[in-house]
């Protein structure tokens, strides 16, 4: 009996030491679209937003660098313009990402690729995982995801 009041007196003890919620904090997240670039298929519904907008933070989804010369180097190059395109968009930047997270085809290619990124991120370093995927849409070799500051 006593642990069970003890319990109890935890559960409330916690509660009450959470921080109030915001109306900001409880609403639905802001989904904010921007136009796609014109290399994306413009007529293609695909189940998924570019860019979601939460607070102060702005989520991207995957880009894949796919569209021109095959290869890990010239895809993780066309991956991170697109970013940086649309974070531009979006109304952030490329020194305001956060937090990037690359899927390579083959980790093997881990080094190449790190050629190309770091020239994205010379100084203000987000931090960043990297994981091998079984396979990328289109065939792709990198597909590179991100957060930054709104």
């Amino acid at each position: 009996m006593l642990r069970g009041v003890a319990a109890v007196a935890l559960s409330l003890l916690v509660v009450a030491c959470q921080p109030p919620v915001s109306e900001a904090d409880a609403a639905p997240p802001a989904i904010q679209q921007a136009a796609a670039p014109e290399y994306l298929n413009p007529s293609a519904r695909l189940p998924f937003s570019e860019g979601v907008r939460h607070g102060g933070v702005l989520y991207l989804a995957g880009k894949l660098g796919t569209g021109g010369e095959r290869g890990i180097q010239p895809e993780t190059r066309r991956a991170l313009e697109s970013i940086q395109d649309a974070l531009e968009r979006f109304g952030s930047s490329i020194d305001r990402v956060l937090k990037c997270t690359v899927f390579l085809a083959d980790m093997a290619e881990w080094s190449a690729m790190n050629q190309v990124y770091t020239e994205f991120f010379p100084e203000n370093k987000p931090a960043r995982t990297a994981v091998g995927a079984s396979g990328l849409s289109g065939n792709g070799r990198v597909e590179i995801e991100c957060m930054a500051a709104a």
